[in-house]
């Protein structure tokens, strides 16, 4: 199949090897979350259309989601750059309520360890002996955040060879800096990811 070009002109069909990446949609980085991610509940309806047009040709989807334990090393009051989110079995942790995940559904949870965190869905978790297990060759990735998560598990696929799609009308970004979100789609796009958008994909 013919991999799009970065003007979007072509459209790509979905078929065996391809699978859908959700990155950390919890309710901590959507609206109202201790670490919300502007605009963050806006993309669920352009991913729920992801998930179904992937079940429905029965591919598979995956979520990563941050997993952190009460003392996570990310948290402010133990020296890192974040508020306290995402601790693991409480309600911040959960994914958003309105996210359709279908029932196949893979869970890949991650920063899961006190005094390591890790943005990309690829650290220290088996989401890629997963994939490869599958033969899965394509990946489409959206989510949150565009200038972390996203981003570093976007850069992660490559860097493993798999080939990625980037929805870019379904990610947000936290911009810590105004720009930082088109910087991390730069940075995503020299590397070798393709962008894309939900009417692209058939």
């Amino acid at each position: 199949m013919t991999p799009l070009d970065d003007s979007n002109s072509e459209g790509v069909t979905l078929g065996d090897g391809d699978a859908l990446i959700l990155v950390d949609m919890q309710n901590d980085f959507l609206p109202g979350g201790s670490l919300a991610v502007m605009g963050g509940d806006e993309i669920i309806p352009l991913l729920n259309a992801c998930i179904a047009r992937f079940t429905a040709r029965g591919l598979p989807v995956f979520a990563t989601r941050d997993w952190h334990p009460p003392d996570h090393c990310s948290f402010r009051e133990n020296g890192g750059q974040w508020p306290v989110h995402c601790v693991a079995g409480t309600p911040g942790a959960e994914f958003a309520p309105n996210l359709k995940l279908p029932e196949s559904l893979t869970v890949i949870s991650k920063a899961t360890q006190p005094d390591a965190d890790a943005y990309s869905g690829f650290q220290d978790t088996d989401l890629e002996a997963r994939l490869r297990s599958q033969g899965i060759e394509r990946l489409f990735t959206g989510g949150l955040a565009t200038d972390y998560c996203v981003k570093s598990t976007v850069l992660d696929a490559l860097d493993l060879g798999f080939e990625v799609f980037l929805l870019e009308d379904a990610i947000r970004a936290v911009n810590l800096q105004p720009d930082d979100g088109d910087k991390a789609i730069d940075a995503m796009r020299q590397k070798g990811a393709r962008l894309c958008t939900l009417d692209c994909i058939t």
